[in-house]
């Protein structure tokens, strides 16, 4: 799975319709929206599809055709999003009518071929699910525990030294399960 975090841009021109897609982060989706709407007041429509992982890891996902005829635009631009199998991302398509309608077939394929337009001009990067873990382990353990943290790359959060040492860590999945392996006997999880 993949996804974006900043704002990228392409125009696909058809007929003297152009199609100005915006693919943006999720959280960015509501606010860019409402922007787009003010510095594009002439614009016709503004079709929105989005996927995003809540908070059970369960990928979440809307289209809007925004008055397209139905199954035109929004779809397809969704449809474009699971094939690339992106998340946590949106694109809203600005578009200025151009006098020449273009049919159901060519909705289709401007609203696509745009998507896939800022889809291949943007920076994609691989998403990797987030563990959050707590340690305790012997203050004599230390040195290996720092070791195996760096050699993993496990974010140590927050750490505390009492009658046992207790480490709050931060990693992607493979990364602490190579961790935990590799500190197994040393370390005990509550």
């Amino acid at each position: 799975m993949n996804f974006v975090d900043k704002h990228y841009t392409e125009t696909l021109e058809i007929k003297q319709s152009k199609f100005i897609a915006h693919l943006v982060p999720h959280a960015k989706y509501e606010q860019t929206l409402q922007e787009l709407k003010q510095s594009h007041p002439k614009a016709r429509h503004f079709v929105v599809a989005y996927r995003y992982l809540n908070e059970f890891n369960q990928i979440v996902e809307h289209s809007s055709d925004d008055g397209e005829p139905k199954g035109t635009s929004g779809k397809p631009t969704l449809m474009v999003l699971q094939g690339k199998d992106i998340i946590n991302s949106a694109i809203i398509t600005v578009r200025y009518f151009g006098g020449t309608k273009l049919g159901t077939g060519g909705l289709v394929r401007a609203y696509s071929d745009a998507t896939n337009l800022v889809l291949e001009s943007a920076t994609l990067l691989e998403y990797k699910e987030v563990i959050f873990k707590t340690i305790i382990f012997e203050y004599t353990n230390l040195r290996k525990v720092e070791y195996e943290c760096l050699a993993c790359g496990i974010e140590v959060l927050d750490k505390a030294f009492n009658d046992k040492t207790e480490y709050k860590l931060k990693a992607d999945k493979n990364s602490m399960k190579e961790f935990l392996f590799k500190v197994d006997r040393l370390v005990y999880l509550p």
